[in-house]
């Protein structure tokens, strides 16, 4: 797990444009009081962001995760594990910031068990 955990810290230090701009927006509980966490080791996986309280794991892809299925298997391990999982792309975090809230406002407001 060692190996896992320094290669999240890795991506900390090394996030792209589109992460850094969504991790501006819900750090420190900005974003309606919740609570997320950047990078974090999950089984063979690293989620981007993850709200434990909701449930919540947010992903920023770029145009390299267009259909794939690792992610697909991925989401399906998270969701086994009772997580659901938002993605974003890239572009949309950098140009249309006020619909990725709205849009994870709603996931945030949902209930993670229906």
């Amino acid at each position: 797990m060692s190996e896992k955990i320094g290669f999240a810290r890795a991506l900390r230090r090394e996030m792209t444009e589109a992460e850094r701009t969504l991790w501006f927006l819900v750090r420190s509980r900005r974003f309606a009081g919740f609570k997320f966490r950047r990078q974090v080791p999950m089984g063979p996986y690293v989620a981007d962001f993850l709200c434990f309280e909701r449930k919540l794991i947010v992903e920023c892809d770029g145009s390299q995760h267009a259909e794939s299925p690792q992610d697909a298997a991925r989401d399906a391990w998270f969701a086994a594990r009772g997580f659901r999982t938002l993605r974003f792309w890239n572009h949309d975090v950098l140009r249309h910031r006020e619909v990725v809230a709205d849009t994870l406002f709603a996931a945030l407001s949902s209930d993670p068990t229906a």
